[in-house]
């Protein structure tokens, strides 16, 4: 029987837990993607747009630093609420804003 010869995902996965595995880790990595390029933005708008000096260096680069450090760590926790890398994000936002405005 040719329908028997196939295969399909059923049979290589009998239990159905592979793609759940992959569509989760595929959720995590791209909202740790999505914000580090958030805090990438963040830094170069600091570097673009705000006063030049030592002070938008030293916030613009702290920043990309503390920001990625959150991301790293939120991900190697793996509780999926990403609220540190969140809450860092969002401050290195609102001092980007007051540098710049």
């Amino acid at each position: 029987m040719a329908g028997e010869d196939r295969f399909t995902a059923d049979i290589l996965d009998s239990t159905g837990t592979d793609h759940v595995a992959t569509y989760a880790g595929f959720i995590k990595y791209a909202v740790a993607l999505a914000l580090a390029c958030f805090v990438i933005l963040t830094a170069l708008c600091v570097f673009a747009f705000a006063p030049s000096g030592a002070m938008s260096l030293v916030l613009g680069f702290g920043g990309l630093i503390l920001g990625l450090l959150a991301v790293i760590v939120d991900i190697r926790i793996g509780s999926g609420k990403w609220r540190l890398s969140g809450a860092v994000a969002a401050v290195f936002a609102l001092l980007a804003a007051m540098m710049v405005a």
